[in-house]
C-alpha cells in the first residue's frame, strides 16, 4: 500500500558542492559544500582555540550543566522542525522520526545530571599523604555520524563531550547532513560559545583528515567495519582514543514456548523499523523448528500489510532507503539469497508507487525463509528491510548459530521462560541483548559491541568518563620536611 500526500519543497542550491537528495523522490533538497582539507584544518584550529581560550574553558561545571539543559530545552521547542527536516533528508517515516528525536533532549539532560553528580575520588595511601584524582577534558574531539539516525547518534556523543568540557568537530554523513547543520544553529541559540561545535561536510576525504589530524584527541565513529578499522589505525599512530560502533548482523532467537504470531509482530518491528537501516536491526531470526512454519507465515503476512509511501505522511509505516546505491546493494543480496536456495516469503521487489514517489529509493519489506548459516544473507549485514529466517533445533543450537558470525553488536531472545532468557542472554556474544523486545535504548544504557562490531561504548557513564583523562595528585601532609640524603633519611643505608 502507499500514501500520496507528498508536497515537494523547492530545492535550495549553492554554486558548487554535493547535492543532498530526498530519498522519497530523488529530488535535490539542497547542495552542501564539500569541505576542503584546509577547511577541515581550520575547523580543528578553531575548536582548539575555543578549548584553550575564550569563554569555554572558563565555564564552571555548574555553568556547563545549565548550558546543556538550555540546549535540551531549545531542541525540544524546535523539535517539529527537526522531525520534518530529518524525515525529508533520510526518508524515515515521520512517526518514527518524531518518536526517536523526541528523546534527543534526554541525552543532554542525562549528561548534565552526570556532570552535577560527578565526584573526584580520594584514594587510599600509606603514610602522611592525601591522594586524589581529577578528571580533565581530552581536548578537541571528532564525531563522525552515519546517515541512518543523524541527530540521535550525534546527541549521544556530543552531549557527553560537551558536558566534560571538550570542543567538537562533527562530520555528518554526506547523504544526511541537514539536521546536523540545523542543530548547530540551535546550539548557538542556546548559548554554546563560538567554535565549541563546528561542522565539516563532505565525503571520505573529510573523514580521513578529521580522523588522522594530530590535534584530534578522540574520534567517535558510527559506520561500517572498514571505516572503523581505518579510524583505529589512524588514531593508534598518535595514541588518540577511538570509540567505534560498527556493523551488525543481529541474531534473534525465537523459542517454541512463545506464540509465533506475537513473536512475528515483534520481529516485524525489529526488522523493518527505519527500513532496516539500523546496526541492530533484527536481520537474522533463529526460530525453533516446532513453530518455524507458522512464524514465517505470520511474519510474511505482517510484511505484506506494511504501508509504504511518503515519509512525511503520518499513515506511512515504511519509507525509502537512503539512496539508490543502498537499494541496489540490498536487492543484490536478496537475489544472492534466492540463487543460494533460500525462499522469498514476502517482498523482494520495488513497490508500485505513484509519481513522484516512483523516483524514490523504495523496497518492499522482505522475508527470506529457509536460509542456512552458510548463505550470504545469513552472514552479511544487509542494512535494508530484509528479515532472514533460519530454523534451529534446541537452545544449544540457537546459541551456536547466534554466535556464528563476525559481528557482535546486538541480539534478541523471545521466550516465556525467563530463566532461559537469562541463560541465552549470558551465552550470546553481543554488546546488547533484548529479551522479548527490541531497539530499546536509554541515555544510561552503554551502546556498543564486540568482535567486528567495534570498540568502546556510547551513552551511559562509560561514554561520559571516556571523554576525560585521569590525573592523580599526591599531597604529602606531614609537618616535617623530607631530606632523602640526610642523616635520618629513611633511604640512608646503615
Amino acid at each position: 500500500m502507499s500514501t500520496t500526500t507528498l508536497s515537494p519543497e523547492p530545492a535550495r542550491t549553492a554554486a558548487a558542492g554535493r547535492p543532498v537528495l530526498d530519498p522519497a523522490t530523488g529530488a535535490v533538497l539542497e547542495t552542501v559544500p564539500d569541505s576542503s582539507i584546509a577547511e577541515v584544518d581550520a575547523a580543528i584550529a578553531r575548536a582548539l582555540t575555543a578549548f584553550t581560550a575564550g569563554p569555554w574553558p572558563a565555564l564552571t561545571r555548574t555553568q556547563r550543566g545549565r548550558l546543556l539543559l538550555r540546549v535540551a530545552d531549545v531542541i525540544e521547542a524546535r523539535s517539529e522542525e527537526l522531525y520534518r527536516l530529518e524525515t525529508r533528508n533520510n526518508g524515515r517515516p515521520v512517526t518514527e522520526t518524531r518518536a526517536q528525536l523526541s528523546r534527543v533532549p534526554e541525552w543532554f539532560r542525562y549528561n548534565a545530571g552526570l556532570l552535577a553528580a560527578q565526584r573526584d575520588s580520594v584514594l587510599p595511601s600509606d603514610g602522611p599523604y592525601l591522594t586524589y584524582q581529577r578528571r580533565a577534558p581530552l581536548g578537541v574531539c571528532g564525531i563522525i555520524t552515519p546517515f541512518n539516525h543523524p541527530l540521535l547518534i550525534l546527541a549521544r556523543s556530543l552531549s557527553a563531550a560537551l558536558a566534560t568540557g571538550n570542543t567538537v568537530v562533527v562530520k555528518p554523513s554526506e547523504t544526511t547532513p541537514l539536521s546536523t547543520l540545523a542543530l548547530v544553529d540551535l546550539l548557538a541559540e542556546a548559548g554554546v560559545p563560538d567554535g565549541v561545535v563546528t561542522v565539516v561536510t563532505g565525503g571520505r576525504e573529510v573523514g580521513e583528515r578529521l580522523t588522522g589530524h594530530p590535534d584530534i584527541a578522540k574520534i567517535t565513529l558510527t559506520g561500517g567495519t572498514e571505516a572503523g578499522r581505518a579510524a583505529a589505525v589512524a588514531t593508534a599512530r598518535r595514541f588518540a582514543r577511538v570509540t567505534a560502533e560498527l556493523g551488525g548482523k543481529t541474531p534473534i532467537a525465537v523459542f517454541d514456548d512463545i506464540d509465533p504470531v506475537v513473536a512475528a509482530e515483534g520481529a516485524a518491528f525489529a526488522a523493518f523499523v527505519a527500513a532496516g537501516q539500523s546496526c541492530v536491526a533484527g536481520s537474522r531470526f533463529l526460530v525453533q523448528e516446532g513453530i518455524y512454519a507458522e512464524f514465517v507465515a505470520a511474519l510474511a503476512r505482517r510484511a505484506d500489510a506494511i504501508r509504504i509511501g511518503d515519509p512525511s505522511d503520518p499513515a506511512t509505516q515504511l519509507g525509502p532507503l537512503v539512496s539508490a546505491a543502498q537499494r541496489d546493494k540490498v536487492r543484490a543480496l536478496v537475489e544472492a539469497g534466492r540463487v543460494e536456495g533460500a525462499r522469498i516469503a514476502a517482498g523482494g521487489g520495488v513497490p508500485d508507487l505513484p509519481a513522484p514517489l516512483n523516483q524514490g529509493f523504495f523496497l518492499q519489506p522482505t522475508v527470506i525463509a529457509d536460509a542456512t548459516m552458510d548463505m550470504r544473507v545469513a552472514r552479511e549485514e544487509i542494512f535494508g528491510p530484509v528479515a532472514v529466517v533460519v530454523p534451529f533445533r534446541d537452545e544449544a543450537d540457537a546459541i551456536a548459530k547466534a554466535n556464528d558470525n563476525r559481528f557482535g553488536l546486538g541480539a534478541g531472545v523471545w521466550t516465556r521462560d525467563l530463566a532461559r532468557g537469562h541463560r541465552v542472554a549470558d551465552a550470546v556474544r553481543a554488546g546488547m541483548v533484548w529479551v522479548n523486545d527490541h531497539h530499546r535504548l536509554e541515555p544510561s544504557l552503554p551502546w556498543g559491541g564486540i568482535k567486528e562490531s567495534g570498540t568502546g561504548r556510547d551513552a551511559g557513564t562509560e561514554s561520559f568518563d571516556d571523554f576525560t583523562w585521569i590525573k592523580t595528585v599526591v599531597v604529602r601532609t606531614a609537618a616535617d620536611d623530607v631530606d632523602w640524603y640526610g642523616a635520618d633519611a629513611p633511604g640512608r643505608l646503615n
